[in-house]
């Protein structure tokens, strides 16, 4: 069996525990070509909860957080990635991420993101006070709490880093990176 040589560098994808928007990050996963996808353990139980199923294209890889040291993120220091979509992100992700916390799949693969350079576009989903959510029974009204804001807000300021607070900017950044990975390969 001759084993299939992958395409890089890539998109890496980190799903995490928000319900929040994820059945139109998934759609908008299904368009991207060459892409790994990080799914933590509470994105396990969400994909479930949600009845959705990883419906990607062919040739992408999923990573499910199974290790302590999350192994698949050496894949960051050999220039696999180009970029890293952490999509939706619960306020705990980014709490973390803010914090410096790598202690999950989808924490690491941020932390690793930023000490190798690659840049990153995080869907902070507490990013209003007073929002809209779809809950696995349907729609309920969430009020994110100022430390959640906060933590949004802190995150706008690291390096390498673009947090979107929609799914129309979500895909605009997107559409940015395809866009900037045409021009420089050209």
């Amino acid at each position: 069996m001759v084993k299939e040589k992958i395409k890089t560098p890539r998109f890496g994808w980190a799903l995490t525990g928000s319900g929040h928007f994820f059945k139109e990050s998934l759609e908008l996963m299904q368009r991207l070509p060459d892409m790994d996808v990080f799914v933590s353990k509470a994105a396990a139980e969400v994909i479930s909860m949600y009845k959705q199923k990883l419906d990607l294209p062919d040739g992408t890889r999923v990573f499910k957080d199974t290790t302590a040291s999350a192994v698949p993120v050496g894949n960051f220091y050999y220039g696999v990635y180009h970029t890293l979509i952490v999509a939706p992100a619960t306020s705990n992700t980014v709490a973390k991420c803010v914090a410096g916390i790598s202690d999950n799949l989808a924490t690491n693969v941020f932390a690793q993101a930023g000490k190798c350079r690659v840049p990153s576009i995080v869907f902070a989903c507490d990013n209003a006070p007073e929002m809209d959510t779809e809950a696995p029974k349907g729609m309920v009204k969430v009020y994110p709490r100022r430390i959640d804001l906060a933590n949004t807000e802190s995150l706008k300021s690291f390096e390498e880093t673009t947090v979107v607070e929609s799914v129309a900017h979500l895909e605009a950044a997107i559409e940015a990176r395809l866009e900037w990975l045409k021009s420089s390969s050209s």
